[in-house]
C-alpha cells in the first residue's frame, strides 16, 4: 500500500484518503449543510462588473464582483497570457458552487469568472418540455447540455474575449431571452456536474477537482434547493433523484473522479484542500504576470509620429485656450469654459475624416445643390469614465440623434494597471462609426483596452476614432502600434511623460479640474485618478 499524501482529506494525481473525520453522516440537519464562511481574514482585493450584473459574492466586509477584465493585451494590442481555468465537477448538490466561492475567496486575486454548467441546458423540444414538467426529462445525462457552446465560450473567456451566456429558468426548464456577458479575467472556474464528461472541454481545463460529498448529504441539498428555489414538489423531487439523477451519477459523473487532479472530500468542509488549490492557482499566475504600461514606456520611443494620427492646427486660437486650461491658477469656471470651447473644435475637426459621399438636393428656390452627406449607418459616441463624459455635450450639440456608451476603466492601485469595471455599449454597434472619448491619454494603456472592447463587440478597427485634448508622444505610439487603423484626433501632443507615467508639462489631473473634487492622494493625473488611458 502507498503511503498517505501529505496533505489529509485529499486526492492528488490518483492517491487520496479520507482524513481525520472519515466520511461518517451528521445526525442533524444542520450538520449536513455546513455554513459557507471559512473563517479567513479578509483581505484587499479590487472588484470590478461588466454591466450590470449582480456579485458573485457578498461577505460581511466586502463584496467580489465576477465579470471584469485584468490588462490582457500588450504594447502589441495581442494577447500576453491565457487566463488560468479550473474545472469543478462532482455530484449534483455536492457543494461545488460553494467549493467555488471559497476558492475566490481565498484566491485574493481581482478577476474571477464563475462559469456554471446549468447555464448550457439545450433548448427543450416541446415534447421535451411536456417530459420536464412530469419530472420524466434526464437533465442529469450528457446529452441534456450543449457542449459546442460550452466549449467555444470557454475558449473565448480564455483568450480574454468577452462572450454572452444564456440565462436558464429551473422553474419552466427553458432559457430565458436575455443572455448576460462576461470577459475573461486572470481565473475562470466552471463548475458542474458533467464537467469532465467532454474530451474538447477537458482539454481547455487547466485543473481539474472533483468535489466528492456523501449522498445522503447530497440528497438533503437537493430536497431543499428544488423544493425552496425551483417550485417542486418533494414527490416528484425524490422520483427525479431516483429515476435519472443518482443512475446518473453512478454512471456518468463517479467515473470522472479518476480524471481529477485533485479530489475534495467533504466539500466545503475541507480547508486544507482549498488552501492547497489555491496555491497551486496562485504559483500558476505568478507566472502570467504582466505588466503594459511599463511595457508601453519602454516601447515604440524615437519614432516619427504615426500618419493615422491628426491635430488640430495650432492657431493662435487653439494656443491661447491651451495656455488657459493648462494654467495652475485657471480658475475652475475659466477651465470649464475654455475646455468646452476646445472640445467642440476637436469634434467638429474629427466629424471631417468621416466618410461622406456625394448627394444632390433641391433649394427653396427649385434648383439642384450638388452637396455631400454622411455615408454611414450611424454615429457612436462611447466616453471612458470619468473625464470622457465631459466631451458628451460638445458631441451631442453637433451630432444628432447620437448614441452613446460608457465605459469605466481604473488604476489597481497595487498593480497600477488599468483594469474595466463596467461599460454599457448601444445595441448594434459593430455598425458604427465609434467616437471613442477621453480628455488626456499618456501611456495609452487604458485607450488601448477601451480599443480592444471596442473591437470585441465587433466594430471594425478602421471605424474607430479616439479623440482627446491632450495626448503623449508616448500614448500615440503605443495606440497606433497596437491599432494602426484606428484614427487618433487631439488638439495637442506633448512629448515627455516622467516616472510616474504623467504627461509634461501636461494639464493636471482634468476630472479633478473640471468637477471641482479632490485630488489623488499621490497628485496624480487623471489617468491614474479615474480613468488613466
Amino acid at each position: 500500500m502507498s503511503s498517505p499524501p501529505a496533505y489529509p482529506g485529499i486526492r492528488i494525481s490518483g492517491c487520496w484518503a479520507l482524513g481525520a473525520e472519515g466520511s461518517s453522516n451528521a445526525d442533524a440537519l444542520d450538520r449536513l449543510l455546513p455554513p459557507v464562511g471559512t473563517g479567513r481574514s479578509p483581505r484587499k482585493r479590487t472588484t470590478s462588473q461588466c454591466k450590470s450584473e449582480p456579485p458573485l459574492l457578498r461577505t460581511s466586509k466586502r463584496t467580489i464582483y465576477t465579470a471584469g477584465r485584468p490588462p490582457w493585451y500588450n504594447e502589441h494590442g495581442t494577447q500576453s497570457k491565457e487566463a488560468f481555468a479550473i474545472g469543478l465537477g462532482g455530484g449534483s448538490a455536492s457543494g461545488k458552487t460553494t467549493v467555488a466561492r471559497m476558492i475566490i475567496e481565498a484566491l485574493d486575486v481581482p478577476w474571477v469568472v464563475l462559469l456554471s454548467m446549468d447555464s448550457f441546458y439545450k433548448v427543450l423540444t416541446r415534447q421535451q418540455q411536456e417530459q420536464a414538467a412530469l419530472n420524466n426529462y434526464n437533465f442529469d445525462h450528457p446529452d441534456a447540455f450543449d457542449f459546442d457552446l460550452i466549449v467555444s465560450t470557454l475558449q473565448k473567456l480564455k483568450q480574454g474575449k468577452s462572450v454572452k451566456v444564456p440565462v436558464y429558468d429551473f422553474t419552466t426548464h427553458s432559457r430565458k431571452k436575455d443572455w448576460k456577458t462576461l470577459y475573461g479575467a486572470n481565473v475562470i472556474i466552471f463548475e458542474g456536474i458533467m464537467a469532465f464528461a467532454d474530451k474538447a472541454l477537458l482539454e481547455l481545463l487547466d485543473m481539474k477537482v472533483f468535489v466528492d460529498t456523501d449522498s445522503d448529504i447530497r440528497l438533503v441539498r437537493r430536497l431543499r434547493r428544488d423544493i425552496s428555489e425551483r417550485g417542486r414538489d418533494i414527490a416528484g423531487v425524490i422520483k427525479q433523484y431516483n429515476k435519472f439523477v443518482k443512475p446518473a451519477f453512478d454512471q456518468y459523473i463517479q467515473p470522472t473522479m479518476r480524471l481529477a487532479d485533485i479530489v475534495v472530500p467533504r466539500g466545503s468542509g475541507n480547508a486544507v484542500a482549498i488552501d492547497l488549490i489555491v496555491q497551486h492557482v496562485h504559483s500558476q499566475l505568478e507566472e502570467r504576470e504582466l505588466s503594459v504600461r511599463a511595457a508601453l514606456a519602454s516601447a515604440h520611443q524615437c519614432h516619427p509620429l504615426p500618419r493615422t494620427l491628426s491635430v488640430l492646427k495650432s492657431t493662435p486660437q487653439v494656443r491661447g485656450m491651451h495656455t488657459i486650461i493648462r494654467d495652475k491658477e485657471t480658475s475652475r469656471d475659466e477651465f470649464i469654459f475654455y475646455s468646452k470651447r476646445l472640445m467642440r473644435l476637436l469634434i467638429e475637426h474629427a466629424l471631417s475624416f468621416l466618410p461622406f459621399q456625394d448627394c444632390v438636393v433641391q433649394t427653396p428656390q427649385g434648383q439642384d445643390y450638388a452637396g455631400k452627406c454622411y455615408a454611414g449607418k450611424q454615429i457612436t459616441g462611447v466616453s471612458i469614465l470619468r473625464a470622457g463624459e465631459t466631451m458628451e455635450p460638445a458631441l451631442r450639440a453637433v451630432c444628432k440623434d447620437v448614441r452613446i456608451g460608457t465605459i469605466l476603466i481604473q488604476t489597481n492601485q497595487l498593480t497600477g494597471e488599468p483594469e474595466l469595471h463596467y461599460l454599457r455599449l448601444p445595441k448594434d454597434i459593430s455598425d458604427d462609426h465609434v467616437i471613442l472619448m477621453d480628455c488626456t491619454v499618456s501611456t495609452g494603456a487604458a485607450a488601448m483596452m477601451a480599443v480592444r472592447v471596442l473591437l470585441d463587440h465587433d466594430v471594425p478597427e478602421d471605424k474607430i476614432f479616439l479623440l482627446s485634448l491632450l495626448m503623449a508622444e508616448m500614448g500615440v505610439h503605443s495606440v497606433a502600434y497596437a491599432f494602426p487603423r484606428v484614427r487618433i484626433i487631439t488638439t495637442a501632443v506633448d512629448k515627455r511623460v516622467n516616472d510616474l507615467f504623467r504627461i509634461i508639462p501636461g494639464i493636471g489631473n482634468f476630472g479633478d479640474r473640471y468637477f471641482g473634487t479632490d485630488a489623488a492622494p499621490d497628485g496624480s493625473d487623471e489617468e491614474e485618478a479615474a480613468s488613466m488611458s
